[in-house]
């Protein structure tokens, strides 16, 4: 309450966010379909953009061809600049990954975007880490950084062609600092046509992960690119 009144604060506007512009974002597996469209997408707003890679030749290579904004180095390099930095690597690399850049990513704010899923002949499926999902593991190995989970749900296809202008999906975010979340959702914003909503604590990546499987399952029955929105919000 306010002491001088009694009254409880004005709460804070959901959609009020932070100014972004000036940090710079890291994508560790820049040089994968989901991190190169994502890194080409923020650069192509304004953001500036470190990619990393295994290869600090591969990830420079990628970064030429993405344009203005954008520049490659080693993971470890790209994590020590970023003040941001968005994990894209696969699934099968995330946790040997994180765990090498733990003393890099520390007290950095870390966005998890990987989906842990597995495919047979019946097509993708969600696979369950021990640690619960992506995001947990990420924030079990990485204790002294700030670990959310967000854009799990993008088409790569769209977000690297240059003839899209707009993404039109929502992107959830999760995590459980609220002003971490608040400037993961601006960074969402900061491209057009997507929008980030705040989707719950860390604990609930689980099921965000694993909705991926079914999307996909939507894009091979429809032949589409299809993303997410949040009805009513």
């Amino acid at each position: 309450m306010n002491a001088e009144d009694g009254k409880k604060p004005a709460r804070k506007d959901p959609w009020d966010l932070p100014d972004i512009g000036e940090l710079v974002v890291g994508v560790l597996g820049g040089t994968g379909d989901q991190g190169r469209g994502l890194a080409y997408r923020l650069a192509r707003a304004g953001q500036k953009v470190v990619i990393g890679s295994r290869s600090a030749e591969r990830a420079q290579a990628a970064a030429q061809e993405l344009g203005a904004g954008v520049e490659g180095a080693e993971n470890e390099e790209c994590a020590r600049r970023s003040d941001v930095v968005i994990v894209a690597v696969p699934w099968e690399g995330h946790g040997k990954t994180l765990e090498g850049l733990r003393e890099a990513l520390a007290g950095k704010l870390v966005v998890d975007c990987v989906n842990p899923l597995g495919f047979d002949k019946q097509g993708a499926y969600a696979l369950t880490p021990e640690e619960g999902s992506a995001a947990q593991q990420a924030a079990a190995l990485l204790p002294e950084s700030r670990v959310t989970a967000a854009f799990h749900h993008l088409s790569a296809v769209l977000l690297q062609d240059p003839a899209v202008e707009e993404i039109d999906t929502d992107v959830m975010v999760l995590g459980d600092s609220r002003a971490d979340t608040d400037v993961v959702q601006a960074l969402a914003a900061r491209i057009p046509g997507m929008r980030g909503v705040y989707a719950g604590r860390l604990r609930n990546a689980h099921q965000v992960e694993s909705l991926v499987a079914n999307l996909i399952s939507v894009n091979r029955r429809y032949k589409a690119h299809a993303g997410l929105r949040v009805t009513d919000v």
